[in-house]
C-alpha cells in the first residue's frame, strides 16, 4: 500500500527487520574489508570498499530510523544521499584491481598503461560521485519543494547515467584487453619495460571472475536507479520497497562480499611470484 508522501516521504514505511539485516551485513563486510586492507597492506581499499560500507551502513541505519518514525524527513534525506553515493567508491576499487591485473599480465595489450587506466576511470568515478552528491543534497533538502526536488533528482539521474556509461566503457575496454591477451595481439608496440606477459593463473581467473560479478551487480543497481529516478519521486518504482531492497541493497551486499571472499590480497600474484614468472619466461 502506497502511503501519502506528504506524511510518509518514501510512500511506505521501511520494514524494520529488513533494515536491521542490511545494517548487520554491511557492518560485517566493512569490518572484514578494513581488516583485510590492514592484513594485506592494501590501503586503497579503505577509501573504496570500506568507505562504501560506511556509507551503506549510514544509509540503512537511516532507513531503520525511518521504520520507527516514517514521517520524519531527516533520516529520509540521509538515506537518499548515502545510498546513492555508496556504490561509487566500490566501483573505483574495481578500477584499481583491474589496473593491477593489467600490470601483472602485461599492459601492452591495454589501450592505456596502468597509471593512466586508473587515473582516467578514477577521475570519471569522482565526477559521478560529485554530480550525484550535488543532486542528492538538492533533492534531500527540497523534498516538499516539487520543482527543486525534481531538479535535484534530474542531477542525480545525470550522475547515475554517467556512471552507467563509465561502467559500459570499462567493460568494453576490459573485454578488448582479454581478447588481445588471449590472442597475443598487443594494442601498441612493446618496449623493454612492458614486453613481459604474465601467467593467467587460477587465482587470476578467480579474481577476474569476481570483478565481472561485482560489475554486474553494480550495473544492475545502476539500471534500477536510472529507471527509479526517471520515474519520478512519486512513481511506482521509488514507492515500492521490494525493488529497492533487491535491486539496490542486495546487489551491493553481494558485490561487497564477493570482494571479501575473492580478495585481491589473496589472489593477486606476490612480488616473489612475479619475479619467478619473469625469470621463467626469459630463461
Amino acid at each position: 500500500m502506497v502511503l501519502d508522501q506528504h506524511i510518509y516521504p518514501y510512500g511506505y514505511a521501511p520494514t524494520e527487520y529488513v533494515c536491521i539485516i542490511f545494517v548487520v551485513l554491511f557492518s560485517v563486510s566493512a569490518a572484514l574489508h578494513l581488516g583485510q586492507a590492514v592484513r594485506y597492506r592494501m590501503w586503497w581499499l579503505i577509501p573504496t570498499a570500506v568507505f562504501c560500507g560506511v556509507l551503506e551502513i549510514l544509509g540503512w541505519a537511516a532507513r531503520l530510523w525511518s521504520s520507527r518514525n516514517p514521517p520524519n524527513p531527516n533520516p529520509f534525506e540521509m538515506q537518499i544521499v548515502c545510498t546513492i553515493l555508496g556504490p561509487t567508491p566500490l566501483l573505483a576499487g574495481q578500477f584499481v584491481v583491474s589496473a593491477i591485473m593489467i600490470s601483472q599480465l602485461g599492459h601492452k595489450y591495454s589501450r592505456f598503461v596502468p597509471k593512466r587506466y586508473t587515473t582516467f576511470f578514477f577521475g570519471c568515478d569522482i565526477i559521478a560521485l560529485i554530480v550525484q552528491a550535488v543532486g542528492g543534497g538538492m533533492a534531500a533538502t527540497a523534498l516538499h519543494n516539487n520543482e527543486s526536488a525534481k531538479k535535484g533528482g534530474n542531477i542525480m539521474l545525470g550522475g547515475i547515467c554517467f556512471q552507467l556509461a563509465v561502467i559500459v566503457f570499462f567493460v568494453f575496454v576490459s573485454a578488448e584487453y582479454v581478447y588481445r591477451y588471449a590472442n597475443d595481439a598487443p594494442a601498441r608496440r612493446s618496449g623493454e619495460t612492458d614486453a613481459h606477459c604474465g601467467r593467467l593463473t587460477t587465482k587470476t581467473l578467480m579474481l577476474f571472475g569476481s570483478v565481472c560479478f561485482i560489475l554486474l551487480c553494480l550495473f544492475i543497481r545502476s539500471i534500477y536507479r536510472t529507471i527509479e529516478l526517471a520515474d519520478g519521486w512519486t512513481g511506482r518504482i521509488i514507492t515500492t520497497e521490494v525493488y529497492f531492497n533487491v535491486l539496490d541493497g542486495t546487489m551491493i551486499v553481494l558485490a561487497m562480499f564477493a570482494l571479501n571472499f575473492f580478495h585481491p590480497g589473496m589472489l593477486l600474484l606476490s612480488k616473489d611470484e612475479l619475479i619467478a614468472d619473469q625469470e621463467k619466461q626469459y630463461a
